[in-house]
């Protein structure tokens, strides 16, 4: 669906200020709502929210439904009772630029322990039937969720399909036993669950009465190693005696890899998702619009055709393309959820029908600004070329910040940036690609948090196909200084993309 004229800032919740080593659901959250408020920006883009696993990335979760448990508060536990102050006295002293997240995890558990089991003890009344609510409410994947995260523990953290037989093919003797032997671990992870959903629920509330709406991300697969695929294995392309992925996930060789992206991920059996009318996927988003307002679909060329590549190759050359049922499949939300406001993650290698796919629903594409001077007039990404129903970026938490890239990319690039330009701006060239990202015709202009602050690659967020140093960009506290949200909101205002009311 085509959306109003507006601009927005993209930022993870792990990258606010923290005292405890990572950006969480608390005061700092509520004061970055404030300056987008007072700044004009009426969106707040996220990356996916789910518990991360190795590597600690958001695209590859232990559920597709669940929250990640290191974005809850130590402070609002404090508010409900469950913790006290002194519980934070013997804290260490912990980077205010990067998460560590060796560092962060088992302190942040530690902490999560003790108020679960306050909880137990000292909960009211009403705290308890509000948790009670939220169980019942979110059984469908909440309940197979906290059975699984028990069970991963109770096996040192071995993937699923390496668990004994009958708890990987889920025979109901078995789990039976285990979720009475598991109980106080399963509580556990339901109560976390309810925390994060919790705080959430109250910073959502926050934000849209203060008129900013949440862009939500969904990566179109999911973790071999998920309670959704351990839960649902029918619906993925899955070794029926192993467990192991079959088909695996990824993208073909092409301009940039020679070998392709081969993601390991399994893909999906379309035609078990067509016989029970796509339930899991509408159960899914029924999930993600519970705490977002916008959902951006990652990968959205997959539900089209996808590259499929058999089990035991080792990199992306040997596969296939494969039809889905992108049609079928959107009618099917949208006869089920209604008109959903979907964006279109649509880079890379798109064909024609992939974008007859995009527009048939309406659904706005991206363009990415860093993509946009290395090659001809042409170019989709240079603004000129643009369809209004599109969201323009600067960069993405993939790409290197704008200055990063500006200091790096080759000269024939950066010459015809500076021609397009006429000249630098003074501010810096990260204020010349916020001009043109909020000056174009695009319907929504969305801006990562560190081309604002003009930070270099020091405070890049990801690099693609590089397993660690990613995720742990944070900012200071004190930088979103009411200079800095004046000047974006005078940009704003002057490119049409200010509130109504503003």
């Amino acid at each position: 669906m085509p959306f109003p004229r507006s601009s927005g800032i993209l930022l993870h919740p792990s990258s606010f200020p923290s005292r405890f080593g990572i950006g969480d659901l608390g005061l700092q959250a509520y004061k970055f709502i404030d300056f987008l408020k007072n700044s004009y920006q009426q969106y707040w883009q996220v990356l996916p929210l789910g518990p991360t696993g190795y590597g600690n990335s958001p695209y590859m979760c232990y559920s597709a439904m669940a929250g990640n448990h290191l974005l809850i508060s130590p402070e609002k536990l404090v508010d409900e009772g469950y913790l006290v102050e002194t519980d934070f006295a013997n804290l260490p002293v912990f980077s205010t630029d990067k998460v560590d997240f060796e560092q962060v995890i088992p302190i942040k558990i530690n902490l999560l322990k003790q108020a679960c089991e306050k909880f137990k003890t000292d909960a009211t009344a009403i705290q308890r039937e509000a948790f009670h609510t939220f169980c019942n409410t979110r059984g469908y994947w909440l309940n197979n969720y906290a059975l699984f995260m028990a069970l991963k523990d109770a096996n040192n953290g071995a993937s699923w399909y390496k668990w004994e037989k009958e708890l990987t093919q889920r025979e109901p003797t078995a789990l039976a036993k285990v979720e009475r032997e598991l109980a106080p671990e399963i509580f556990y992870y339901k109560f976390i669950q309810y925390e994060f959903f919790r705080q959430w629920s109250q910073l959502k509330n926050y934000a849209n009465q203060n008129g900013v709406d949440i862009i939500g991300d969904i990566p179109i697969y999911v973790s071999h190693d998920s309670a959704d695929v351990w839960a649902n294995p029918e619906i993925f392309a899955l070794d029926e005696e192993t467990g192991e992925v079959a088909l695996m996930a990824g993208v073909p060789p092409d301009y940039f890899s020679a070998t392709g992206q081969l993601w390991g991920n399994p893909v999906y059996n379309w035609e078990a998702l067509q016989k029970q009318d796509f339930q899991w996927w509408v159960q899914r988003f029924e999930a993600m619009l519970d705490y977002v307002d916008i959902i951006r679909i990652d990968h959205f060329r997959g539900f089209e055709g996808y590259w499929a590549v058999p089990q035991g190759e080792e990199t992306a050359i040997n596969g296939e393309w494969i039809k889905a049922p992108g049609v079928e499949f959107f009618e099917v939300i949208k006869q089920k959820l209604g008109k959903l406001p979907i964006l279109a993650e649509d880079l890379g290698i798109i064909t024609p029908e992939v974008e007859a796919l995009r527009d048939q629903f309406e659904f706005p594409g991206m363009k990415v600004l860093h993509f946009a001077f290395g090659s001809d007039p042409g170019n989709p990404f240079l603004p000129f070329n643009y369809p209004r129903n599109a969201v323009v970026y600067t960069g993405t938490h993939d790409n290197d910040t704008t200055v990063g890239w500006f200091n790096t990319t080759n000269d024939y690039e950066k010459q015809n940036l500076l021609l397009y330009l006429g000249s630098i701006s003074p501010d810096g060239i990260n204020w010349n690609l916020i001009r043109l990202a909020l000056s174009s015709i695009a319907n929504q202009a969305i801006i990562p948090l560190q081309d604002v602050l003009g930070l270099g690659n020091e405070a890049r967020m990801n690099y693609p196909s590089t397993a660690e140093g990613n995720w742990e960009w944070r900012y200071r506290d004190g930088v979103l200084s009411e200079e800095l949200g004046d000047r974006l909101k005078n940009l704003t205002q002057l490119y049409g993309r200010a509130p109504i009311n503003s």
